[in-house]
């Protein structure tokens, strides 16, 4: 006898309503793209992911409703405020169902990451744009110091070393330029929404400001998104990124003495962002997916890596955009744009603080090969150090099968 289903019921179409919003230059989800998860998950399982990880403040309660009843089917009827995804509710659960690395073929001699397909995401642009990304700080006549040319920097030694591993490696960007053929000057109007929807006045300066952000932020991102699904499409996506604490002016900027390091997985919408019908989608996408079954513990191997190379301290969120996730300190699920919109797992670094004084000493270093000595220890280049200890805890996990 076939047993209940939980019917999940999002708000979403009906004419004024505030849950068909969506996010700039997002569009509205094709729902239907969901049956596919039809009777994958049990109801608990379900109910316990959104308050564990992906909503743990409650904002899913007001869109996600519990019907029960017997053999319904994903429906959208037009002109209605109602879209209705199912799961399960029988004993047995779902699968996930990305392809993790019980699915990978044996690994070959002196192969271990054969067969394991990677997108590599350089955060950032870098370049003439670092300092439209607020990436950009200069001290005195010292090199800038631009989180995008970082980031890239790193990518590539990561990439040369997976290769070498027998992974199938490919990064989003190779260089300064941005994927997307949006500009600034393209946006004005998209700008000026964004800011009335969030109540800000539209003057040149925020104008500027705001299409600006939607440029580098949210245009470039789902660029190297719509390349990530289309294209490449990978077992996982590694999103390499430099941390920094506030500088204050980029030409005089303010150093610190602490340095950290984390990771992030999907996570923690909040209520207001759960009033986008896209940013519904996505996060029901992840949960469904069960992309959190690989990516948590793959950031988890991760962060035993680099915190054993770097000997760095997890950095602790202390408000509400941030869950932690797993056993330890180090990883944490986020709600960012770039991490949400890859259909994979995903792991998103956030190691060293460029504004430490630890850490700038060493990135006015340079790459270099070999080690030197900062603060009487000898060191790699923070460079070299960060791809070798990627390379090291993604073996670690992969090589397990």
């Amino acid at each position: 006898m076939r047993e209940l289903l939980l019917s999940v019921v999002l708000l979403s179409v009906g004419a004024g309503l505030l849950s068909a919003k969506v996010t700039p230059l997002g569009a509205k989800p094709e729902w239907a793209e969901l049956d596919g998860f039809q009777e994958t998950i049990t109801k608990g399982k379900f109910v316990e992911l959104l308050d564990r990880v992906y909503a743990p403040n409650g904002g899913w309660k007001e869109w996600i409703a519990d019907r029960r009843r017997h053999g319904a089917h994903l429906a959208s009827a037009r002109g209605q405020a109602l879209r209705v995804a199912l799961c399960d509710f029988r004993s047995q659960a779902g699968a996930a169902f990305l392809e993790g690395k019980a699915e990978l073929p044996p690994p070959t001699k002196g192969k271990p990451l054969a067969g394991l397909r990677i997108a590599i995401d350089p955060g950032h642009i870098g370049g003439k744009w670092a300092k439209m990304e607020e990436r950009w700080f200069q001290i005195g006549k010292g090199k800038p110091v631009t989180e995008g040319d970082m980031t890239l920097r790193v990518a590539k030694l990561l990439e040369d070393r997976l290769k070498k591993l027998g992974a199938e490696v490919r990064l989003t960007r190779t260089g300064g330029s941005p994927l997307t053929k949006m500009r600034p000057e393209m946006l004005l109007a998209e700008a000026r929404r964004s800011l009335a929807e969030s109540n800000r006045k539209a003057t040149a300066f925020t104008l500027q400001k705001e299409s600006e952000k939607l440029f580098y932020r949210t245009a470039e991102i789902r660029s190297r998104a719509w390349l990530v699904n289309s294209v490449i499409k990978p077992d996982l996506v590694v999103c390499l990124h430099f941390n920094a604490e506030g500088w204050g002016d980029p030409a005089r900027p303010s150093l610190i003495d602490k340095s950290h390091l984390h990771f992030l997985v999907t996570g923690a919408w909040s209520r207001d962002e759960l009033e986008y019908e896209d940013q519904r989608f996505e996060m029901l996408q992840k949960l469904l997916s069960r992309s959190l079954e690989e990516e948590a513990p793959v950031s988890e191997a991760l962060a035993r890596s680099l915190a054993a190379a770097t000997k760095l301290p997890p950095f602790i969120y202390h408000g509400n955009n941030a869950v932690r996730v797993g056993e330890g300190d180090y990883v944490w699920g986020r709600n960012l744009l770039a991490n949400r919109l890859f259909n994979c797992p995903v792991v998103y670094a956030e190691p060293y603080v460029m504004n430490s004084r630890q850490d700038y000493a060493r990135i006015q270093a340079g790459d270099y090969k070999g080690t030197r000595i900062f603060a009487g220890v000898p060191r790699k280049s923070i460079y070299r150090e960060y791809a070798d200890a990627m390379a090291e805890g993604i073996v670690a996990y992969y090589a397990g099968r």
